[in-house]
């Protein structure tokens, strides 16, 4: 039995899943051990003069932190999975902005819910990856094969990522790597797991992405939505959370930044919308989604949120609000200064929260003119048309792909990201 002080498998709390310390101990400037050892453990102090300073380096810039832990939490039937996929495909292409613009990079991706074939291998070739760059990672174990499982694979892992240069290990979702002797709603235990990984991205400088489910609670709070432990959202670095914007009218959904303890918190929210798209495969067509981002939107996760939670308005409310608001427009001219509009919206007894929520549901875009500038709200006569295709279950795909990589090198080409490159990268 290991020391009640000893982790999973034997390892020390706080300490890399092979034993060693955090940050390896400077060959200089390091202070004698002191004390009597107990239990073969040593005492080892570092000056903080002999530790290295690095700049932080970004896989996504300023999104996703490289040698972090970084979680995607939302609820189901959002694309969560897809986003996922999307970012597997821009970092084997080497199209996502960040330190590996311009040079792709391998993706280790730890799936355990879906099936390669149908699901998973699919999706990665609709979103565009390079297949030959994408690795399912499975476990050899007494003559057959597991599951990777945290901590106890976190050293073989680590070996395998430095040996193939890994950019990204997805997860998918991270709940279910998972030791399940750790109960996962306890923070303690949940640490002796998270935290090797993190040890191990920290040395490896590879981003680890994974995915969460959201519990039933009503909160704007994504943090507070993550099923488990607080753990999750206290040990990773960041957190992209993920929900789908009903008053929009066409079914996209919003990301948004909800945590980053390594760059800027108040980046813009992007909005996607997930598409039906055809594959083929050595047995025929096959019909899987894929995750497009159209651009930034105006609302955040924490909008949406709070419309589920009962802040402030209902939803018969904004309806009539976007109503009002459209008239009003029209009326304009299509256009009008946004302290009009809500001069205008408050004589008729809407308030502000109401209106500004209802924007998204109106077709309303924000735009700014002249110098000093000015806040103008622009109907937009395109609104209400939809030119996105519900995803059919994957339950009704008609055929299905081999089970090893019979999709060839490459998946169809990714167009250019709608996105800006908020910042220069580190590296």
């Amino acid at each position: 039995m290991p020391p009640a002080s000893a982790g999973l498998d034997g390892i020390p709390a706080g300490h890399a899943p092979d034993g060693e310390p955090d940050h390896e101990p400077a060959s200089t400037g390091q202070v004698e051990p002191g004390g009597n050892a107990e239990h073969g453990r040593t005492i080892l102090l570092t000056p903080a003069s002999q530790i290295r300073m690095r700049p932080v380096a970004w896989t996504w810039t300023n999104r996703i932190p490289s040698g972090a832990l970084t979680v995607i939490p939302g609820r189901e039937g959002i694309g969560k999975s897809l986003t996922l996929a999307w970012l597997t495909a821009q970092v084997t292409r080497g199209v996502l902005p960040g330190r590996h613009h311009g040079t792709p990079r391998p993706v280790i991706y730890a799936a355990t819910e879906d099936s390669w074939s149908q699901t998973i291998g699919p999706r990665l070739y609709a979103a565009g990856a390079d297949m030959n760059m994408v690795y399912r990672v499975d476990v050899q174990h007494d003559g057959g094969f597991d599951s990777l499982t945290l901590p106890r694979d976190c050293t073989a892992l680590g070996r395998e990522i430095t040996r193939l240069g890994v950019a990204l290990l997805a997860a998918d979702p991270l709940l279910s790597l998972i030791h399940a002797g750790i109960d996962t709603h306890r923070d303690r235990d949940l640490r002796t797991a998270l935290e090797p990984l993190v040890n191990m991205a920290d040395r490896t400088g590879c981003a680890v992405v994974g995915l969460a489910h959201f519990n039933k609670s009503a909160s704007p709070d994504a943090l507070n939505l993550i099923t488990g432990s607080r753990a999750f959202s206290a040990v990773a670095r960041a957190v992209i959370a993920i929900a789908r914007d009903d008053d929009a009218g066409d079914g996209s959904c919003v990301m948004s930044q909800a945590k980053n303890n390594l760059g800027p918190l108040d980046l813009p929210s992007l909005r996607y919308v997930v598409e039906s798209v055809e594959i083929p495969t050595d047995e025929g067509p096959a019909y899987v989604g894929k995750l497009t981002i159209t651009g930034e939107s105006d609302r955040s996760v924490a909008d949406i949120l709070g419309d589920g939670a009962g802040d402030g308005d209902t939803r018969s409310e904004r309806d009539g609000a976007a109503a009002w608001l459209k008239d009003f427009l029209i009326a304009q001219g299509g256009e009008a200064a946004w302290a009009d509009v809500r001069k205008a919206a408050r004589a008729e007894g809407i308030a502000e929260r109401t209106i500004q929520r209802a924007r998204t549901r109106a077709g309303v875009t924000v735009e700014r003119h002249g110098f000093p500038s000015t806040t103008v709200w622009c109907l937009n006569p395109g609104h209400g048309t939809s030119p996105v295709t519900p995803v059919a279950p994957q339950s009704r795909q008609s055929r299905q792909l081999p089970e090893r990589g019979a999709t060839g090198a490459t998946g169809p080409e990714v167009a250019s990201l709608p996105i800006p490159d908020h910042g220069p990268s580190p590296h």
